[in-house]
């Protein structure tokens, strides 16, 4: 798919030209139109209230749509829809994500609900549906996040032991390569050079990161994880969630909760969670205690002492995939 990917469109926050739905017998009220198939989703009983347009990315536009349950409890809802067959994917994959993580995890992701089409085809648009929750400013408690996070990457079990996904999974605007693989190192490197494709595509040629990075690859690469999987060692595939900045964590306002959300999992190495946390001027996740609380509950795979230098190398990739979603080279640099 990566070879062949074509950029989504920008949406810019275009909310779907669809004919209201209703519920209970009238039009459900808002400046967001909610579709029926939408509506349809919701638990026997629930009456809907409202849908109110509550944010936008490059891609996407959110709503937050507000019930009332048959046992007459308030619920809010979380909508979010994105355009074309790479709304599509991107929608399908978050869903899936989502999914999985909620199974292994219910304390550490709101529920997801459905994912579908809407009855719009000029141009086909997609939805997502989720549990709403109420995020504060504040940062996420370090302690809190990491057991969380150790707790899923310890529990959850690939389905067939080994890594990758089972649908294609977008991290922002650009897929990535997912595909089944037994071997840790095999499936980084073919991550890696999928990545990479991407980057050039988007970015162009760079200086010489094109040769550096296939050194990397053939010369570095087993040097730093062909220990993991050697002297009768081996990689446990974890499912992580993939895209783990401060923008995909919050805080519940009410209960103190923290969760992760906008999730673009696949089974890889736990480590491979924490390598987008690594050090950036101004960044709270990059500040270096949260990577620090994490190994305090998660420890170093062996051999410990190569850590730091696959932690430089799960970053290069992430950051890598950074530049060519942003088409930002300052992402290179790093």
């Amino acid at each position: 798919m990566i070879q062949d990917w074509e950029f989504p469109p920008m949406s810019h926050g275009r909310i779907p030209d669809i004919t209201r739905g209703s519920s209970d017998g009238k039009i459900v009220k808002g400046d967001f139109p909610l579709d029926q198939v939408v509506i349809e989703r919701f638990p026997p009983g629930t009456v809907v209230h409202s849908c109110n347009r509550f944010g936008v990315s490059e891609w996407t536009v959110i709503a937050k749509i507000e019930t009332m349950l048959a046992n007459n409890e308030p619920k809010l809802y979380f909508l979010k829809c994105a355009e074309y067959e790479q709304g599509r994917i991107m929608l399908e994959g978050e869903f899936r994500s989502m999914t999985e993580l909620y199974k292994v995890a219910p304390n550490l992701v709101p529920k997801p609900h459905a994912f579908g089409q809407l009855n719009v085809s000029d141009p086909p648009t997609y939805y997502f549906l989720s549990d709403f929750i109420d995020m504060s400013s504040e940062h996420p408690d370090p302690v809190q996040l990491c057991t969380k996070l150790v707790a899923l990457h310890k529990s959850s079990v690939s389905p067939f032991n080994m890594f990758g996904f089972h649908v294609d999974v977008l991290r922002g605007n650009l897929p990535l390569q997912t595909k089944w693989n037994p071997s840790w190192q095999e499936f980084f490197v073919d991550l890696f050079r999928g990545t990479m494709f991407l980057d050039q595509k988007v970015n162009g040629d760079w200086k010489n990161l094109g040769q550096l990075v296939n050194r990397l690859l053939t010369d570095v690469v087993p040097q730093v994880l062909g220990p993991l999987e050697a002297d009768g060692r081996s990689v446990r595939p974890s499912l992580i969630h993939g895209d783990l900045w401060q923008g995909n964590i919050g805080t519940d306002s009410k209960t103190g909760e923290v969760y992760i959300f906008d999730a673009s999992s696949y089974y890889a190495h736990h480590e491979m969670e924490i390598a987008i946390w690594r050090p950036q001027p101004g960044s709270i996740i990059g500040s270096g205690i949260y990577v620090d609380t994490y190994l305090k509950y998660m420890d170093m795979s062996e051999p410990k002492e190569q850590f730091g230098d696959r932690h430089q190398l799960y970053s290069a990739c992430t950051a890598l995939h950074a530049a060519a979603c942003h088409n930002n080279l300052s992402f290179r640099e790093e």
